[in-house]
Formats: structure tokens, C-alpha cells, sequence
């Protein structure tokens, strides 16, 4: 691991310039990476900051706007020689990286890391996709109250995943949790209606009662096949558990 004295910071800070809508695209590396809404009133895309190896050099970053669209990728640099890591072992990374995104731009999330721990707190933002995946870190995911048509798919190689579900859902969402070694943990705000699919290839599954079982690794809730406003999950687990819980 490296020492904090090898890393320097590259701060991050793109203008706004009447952006409403973006793709964010969010490579760390082997790092750890967080993101979350950006706070205060500067008109700014995106803002964080960001440590590196200097040995490494710089992130590298590109913002391609068009009106109100923008596309902005963000990567890290290649490590070189890989880390030894068991591969069932979460890992944490090498290096940090924050990021704040405009709470009131659309946001297209993708984000990566080769083995460290992701978190997203999408708290009070708007947000339309998430993929986010990390070799073997943890995955921590928050989504928003009051999202629509939400596509999310939060995965790890060996860590734990969490993924809390906002209230106020509406039209037809999908999340998808998995774990190749560690524990898949979804909260479910109560009343929603929601298909649940759950395997565990070695570990237990708990799902809350309010939710039937109507096949070998599927609940539902009674409101499901009528309902407009709802949400189908999929969590999996090769060797950990698996359980969905209300808020």
C-alpha cells in the first residue's frame, strides 16, 4: 500500500456551462473512488479531488459538450505490475478519489475500480443509469427518493455490496446486486411493489415476508403484475449471503 506522502492530490473542477444532461464515465484504477452531489452554489459539472502516484502522472480527463449535453471521462493510470490479491479477498485501494456531481444535471453514471471500494450516495440527485463495478472492493450504493425508469447494476469480484432503494419510485426500475464472495445486501422502502430474484450459491437468503415466493428463487409482492410504478431485483452471491430488507 502506499504511503500518503507518495500521493499528491489533482483537483477537479469543470464549469457548469447550462449542462442538464451528462454521461459521467469514472475509471479509478486500483483506487477507491466516492461519488457523491456536489455541495454549495458554484456553477460547476464536477468537482473533486483526486490522488495519484507521481510516478503514474495525472488522471486524464475529457469533457466533450454539445447545448446541454456533456459526455466527461475520467481515468486513472495504469498501475503497471498488478497486486497480488487472493480472489476471493476484498481489497482496498491504492488511492482516493472524491467527486461531486451538479445534483440538478441528469446523470448517466458508470463507474470503475480494478479492486478497490466504490461508494455512490446519489442522495438528492437526478440520475437515469448506474454501472458501477470494482474487481474486488466493497460497493456501496444510495440511491435517490423519487427516481424514474432507473437502470442500476452494482457489482464486485469479491467484496460486499449494499444497495438502499430511495422512495417515491416511479414507472419500471431494475437493480441488479452481485458479489462473486461477499455478502449482497438491498434495502426496499416498505409498500413498494417489487419482483425480487435471489440466489446464494453457498451462502443463506432472507427476503421480508411481505414479499412471496412463487417460484424456487423468486418473491413477489401482490401489487407487482398490476402495479405502474415498480421495481424488479436481482441479487446474487457466489459464496456470501444474500438479503433484501425494508428501509
Amino acid at each position: 500500500m502506499m504511503a500518503k506522502n507518495d500521493a499528491l492530490i489533482d483537483n477537479l473542477a469543470e464549469p457548469l456551462n447550462g449542462v442538464t444532461v451528462a454521461e459521467v464515465n469514472i475509471n479509478a484504477g486500483d483506487g477507491n473512488v466516492t461519488i457523491d452531489r456536489l455541495t454549495g452554489d458554484e456553477p460547476l459539472l464536477i468537482s473533486g479531488a483526486l490522488q495519484y502516484v507521481e510516478k503514474r502522472g495525472r488522471p486524464t480527463r475529457t469533457l466533450v459538450a454539445r447545448n446541454d449535453r456533456a459526455i466527461f471521462t475520467l481515468r486513472g493510470r495504469a498501475a503497471g505490475q498488478p497486486r497480488f490479491r487472493l480472489p476471493w479477498a476484498a481489497c482496498n485501494g491504492a488511492t482516493e478519489w472524491n467527486i461531486h456531481l451538479n445534483p440538478t444535471v441528469s446523470s448517466d453514471i458508470t463507474a470503475h475500480s480494478d479492486g478497490g471500494n466504490v461508494k455512490l450516495d446519489l442522495t438528492g440527485m437526478v440520475i437515469t443509469r448506474i454501472s458501477a463495478d470494482t474487481g474486488g472492493g466493497n460497493m456501496d450504493v444510495i440511491l435517490p427518493d423519487d427516481a424514474a425508469d432507473l437502470s442500476v447494476m452494482a457489482k464486485t469480484g469479491a467484496g460486499d455490496v449494499t444497495v438502499e432503494i430511495g422512495d417515491g419510485m416511479t414507472g419500471s426500475n431494475t437493480v441488479n446486486a452481485e458479489s462473486g464472495a461477499g455478502d449482497v445486501v438491498v434495502h426496499i422502502p416498505s409498500g413498494v411493489a417489487a419482483r425480487i430474484h435471489v440466489t446464494a450459491g453457498m451462502g443463506k437468503v432472507t427476503v421480508v415476508p411481505q414479499f412471496s415466493k412463487n417460484a424456487d428463487d423468486t418473491y413477489q409482492s401482490s401489487d407487482f403484475d398490476s402495479a405502474v410504478d415498480r421495481v424488479e431485483i436481482t441479487a446474487n452471491s457466489g459464496a456470501g449471503n444474500v438479503s433484501v430488507n425494508s428501509k
